[in-house]
Parts: structure tokens; C-alpha cells; sequence
């Protein structure tokens, strides 16, 4: 049965800095391909006019790109409505009642802090909002599994499991999507994709800044929390995944929570966690810190397929390049005919998946040198690369959630059963090491993947060919 489409988008969180960065832009471009049609009403505590939330989202979208289409942003502004008012208090849900007019299946974006989500959530139940409703969820959803599994308890006694999207814009970038199509749209792969012929996974997500202005957060979370657990453990479940029966969402999350049920939880010596030169002079860290802005771990997935396959996870700030790459290295050929042809005379053949700042799908094989001798030499061969007119993650997450579609979200076991790997090493963990800024992080990172070759560094800008 074909889910029914929301017919208005409340906005918790309209005056704040994820609504101005990221979602007024997705709602312009929605307004412009057509796919936003309903009712937009914002929530937030400070007594705006409607002019003055007009205002913003103008400048919101000349700051993203510039107004292209004049009618598309007159159109947008028509659609938007303004309650102000405290979280805590039934009038501010009596007042989103009231500017929803006749509109009977709202979806309530929590665009908000996690504090808030419990308040917000209990807020509409009581309010009566949440009958015919859905709820999408800004991530973090928790901060360990304990938290999670209550923060799951409270949405769940207000929506039912299939109105509750949680949101990890990860997930809508177009390169993190051809990741899942093309595992199971090519023949070629599957006979190759397993424990018998893949030597090992890495997942590298680096970027060359530091928190800025995000301190104060970044103290409350640090690396594993704010990507590995949830960016790269997504990754990991969509390259490690059995096939789903079918392409309905349902199916395609019950064989990711497979994988993340899998996943061997992690010790201490699995994990090197870093901290960038200066992060204690940041504004909002303590002076004596401990908080990692780099993590590294090896994982392992104790499954029929996967057995025994190291997967190396490394993310952080501070680092040479800002990159997001998979590369997952095959076993060399059983037997040596070629003194060239396997490690560590030559490098392994390989598949690489480039995420950011461009996409990309690329094989590497070896291929002989002209002359006598059988000498060659490993080169890739891109079959993909990023294209013109993509939907921003946003913009397709906003819109899958508007029409009921949960392909790109996490399921309520998936994000518990992802809390349960790195919950033994959320405080108990080794120090965090120093590290150069700029550098690809402290060495001890290097130490637990030496026996697999060493980290494949990407580049921020590659020739393409």
C-alpha cells in the first residue's frame, strides 16, 4: 500500500542555523522541480513577523546560490506560516493547530537540538498532532545506547515506527545512494563481494578545517559519536549488506540492521582516537580536553560473508585533504606468475568509491607494459562520475519524507544495535593522541592497519579518465 503524502511541513528550529544553511535551500529547490506544494509553518522561540522569517529565507538562498527563479521564491514565501512560542508550552501547539488549517497529516521536523527532541515529541502527542503525522529527526539520535533505546521509547509511544524518520543527510548524497545500485544492479560483483576474495575495506571521511565555531558541541560528542557511529557505519552496512528481497524500504533496512547486529563490538585497543594541535584553545573546549577530533578503528562483521575482513574506519578534522572515499582491496591472485602481479611487489587490484568533493566509481587492474617482458602496471578505469541536475541531500531526504518514503533513514534497531558496537569504548578508551594539523593524523592510527598494506590517502582533487 502506497504511503499517503504529508499535506504541510511544520519546521521546528525556522530561526536557527540548520534551517538557514541547509533547509531553506532544499525547500527553494523543491518549490522549483515542483515536489513542494503543501503548507510550510515555522516554529521557533523568537517573536518574528512574518516579514522578518521572509527576510531570512531570502538571504538564506541568495547565500546558497542565488535566487535564479523569482516565481519559485514568491511561491515559497506564499507557502510559509510563523508561531512563536516555548516548546514547553501547550499554547505554542495549540497555535501550530491553528495554522495548520485543514491539514490532517502534517510532518513535524525537529530541526532542533537533541535535548529538545523528548520535549517536542511529548508536546505533539498531548497537542493530539501526531495522529495521521510524521516525525523526522535531526541526527544525533542518542548519544550512547542507553540514551538511544529511550529517545526511542518516548517517539515510539507518540508515533508508530513507520511515521518516525530519522535523518542522517549522509544518506541522500547521490554518491552514498550509487553505492547501494551499484551493489545489486551488476551481476559482476556478487561472486567477488565476500570473505573469499576481499582482503580488506577502508572508509576514510577527512576534512582539512577544524570545529570553529562548534566547540562547544564538538565537546559534547567528538568524532565517534558525530560521524563514525552514524556516517560511516551507514556506509559500511550498504557495502556490506545481503541483498534485499525487494526495493521496498522495509526490506532494505531489515538487511542493514542485519549488518550493524553483525558488527563485533569494538575494544579499546580496535580504536586510536586523536586530537588536533590547538583544539584546546578553541573557543567552548575545556583546557584539559580529551575529546577526540580523529578516530581510526578496526571492525570487524562476524557474518557468513564477511568473516575474518578487516574494515578500517578513520575520520577527522585537521586532516591533509577533505575527501570521503571507500576502497575495498582484493586479494592478490593465488598464484604468482608475474613478479609484478601481487603484493608487495605490486599494489592489489582494487574498487574505489569516491563520495566527496566529487563522485566517483573506479576498478583498478593491472594491465602489461608494451615489450617483451611481462612487466605492467595498475591503472583505473572510472565508471562513473558525478553529474549535472543531482538532488541535494536535503532536498531528497525532505521530499522522501514528505511522500512516506523511509529507504534513506534508520530504523529503530538499526540505531541501537550501531549504539551497540562502540558502546564499550565510549568511555572506555585509550587517551587521545596529538596530531599535526594538516597531517593525516596521530601514527598510532598507521599501527593498526600495517598488516593490510597501510591507509589509501585520498586526494581532494583527482584527473579523472
Amino acid at each position: 500500500m502506497k504511503a499517503s503524502h504529508s499535506d504541510a511541513l511544520v519546521l521546528f528550529g525556522v530561526t536557527g542555523d540548520l534551517a538557514h544553511k541547509m533547509i531553506f535551500p532544499a525547500l527553494y529547490a523543491m518549490v522549483k522541480r515542483g515536489t513542494l506544494k503543501v503548507p510550510v509553518v515555522g516554529v521557533a522561540l523568537p517573536k518574528w513577523s512574518l516579514a522578518r522569517l521572509h527576510k531570512r529565507v531570502t538571504e538564506s538562498i541568495e547565500r546558497s546560490g542565488g535566487v535564479d527563479n523569482q516565481l519559485a521564491l514568491h511561491h515559497l514565501l506564499s507557502l510559509l506560516k510563523y508561531v512563536s512560542g516555548d516548546y514547553d508550552d501547550p499554547k505554542t501547539f495549540t497555535a501550530i493547530k491553528s495554522a495548520l488549517g485543514s491539514a490532517q497529516r502534517p510532518a513535524h521536523y525537529l530541526a532542533i537540538p537533541p535535548s529538545l527532541f523528548e520535549m517536542v515529541i511529548k508536546g505533539l502527542g498531548a497537542a493530539n498532532l501526531a495522529a495521521h503525522a510524521r516525525v523526522i529527526v535531526e541526527k544525533p539520535f542518542g548519544r550512547d545506547l542507553a540514551s538511544a533505546r529511550e529517545l526511542n521509547g518516548v517517539a515510539r509511544a507518540v508515533f508508530p515506527e513507520d511515521s518516525i524518520f530519522r535523518i542522517d543527510h549522509f544518506l541522500g548524497k547521490e554518491a552514498i545512494m550509487n553505492i547501494l545500485y551499484f551493489r545489486f544492479a551488476n551481476s559482476f560483483l556478487e561472486p567477488i563481494w565476500n570473505r573469499n576474495y576481499v582482503a580488506s575495506v577502508q572508509v576514510t571521511l577527512s576534512e582539512d578545517f577544524g570545529v570553529g565555531s562548534r566547540g562547544s558541541f564538538y565537546e559534547t560528542a567528538g568524532c565517534l559519536r558525530d560521524v563514525v557511529e552514524n556516517h560511516l557505519f551507514q556506509v559500511v552496512a550498504l557495502l556490506a549488506m545481503e541483498p534485499p528481497s525487494d526495493r521496498d524500504f522495509g526490506a532494505v533496512q531489515t538487511e542493514k540492521a542485519k549488518v550493524f547486529r553483525a558488527m563485533r563490538p569494538l575494544n579499546r585497543d580496535d580504536l586510536v582516537r586523536g586530537q588536533y594541535a590547538g583544539y584546546r584553545k578553541e573557543q567552548g573546549v575545556a583546557k584539559n580536553s580529551d575529546v577526540e577530533t580523529f578516530c581510526a578503528m578496526r571492525l570487524f562483521i562476524d557474518s557468513w560473508r564477511w568473516e575474518g575482513v578487516p574494515w578500517y574506519l578513520r575520520s577527522g578534522k585537521y586532516l591533509a585533504e577533505t575527501a570521503t572515499e571507500v576502497l575495498v582491496e582484493l586479494k592478490p591472485p593465488p598464484q604468482r606468475l608475474f613478479a609484478d602481479s601481487a603484493p608487495p611487489a605490486g599494489p592489489a587490484n582494487y574498487l574505489r568509491f569516491r563520495v566527496s568533493p566529487n563522485s566517483a566509481i573506479a576498478i583498478a587492474a593491472r594491465v602489461k607494459l608494451a615489450g617483451k617482458e611481462f612487466v605492467g602496471e595498475q591503472r583505473e578505469l572510472y565508471l562513473f562520475e558525478e553529474q549535472a541536475g543531482e538532488e541535494a541531500p536535503y532536498e531528497r531526504l525532505l521530499g522522501d519524507a514528505l511522500a512516506g518514503d523511509g529507504a534513506l533513514f534508520t530504523r529503530e534497531d538499526a540505531v541501537e544495535a550501531a549504539w551497540a558496537v562502540v558502546d564499550p569504548v565510549l568511555k572506555g578508551h585509550h587517551k587521545a593522541r596529538p596530531y599535526r594539523r594538516r597531517s593525516w593524523g596521530p601514527k598510532e592510527a598507521d599501527a593498526i592497519i600495517a598488516a593490510d598494506g597501510g591507509w589509501h590517502n585520498p586526494i581532494s582533487k583527482e584527473k579523472s579518465g
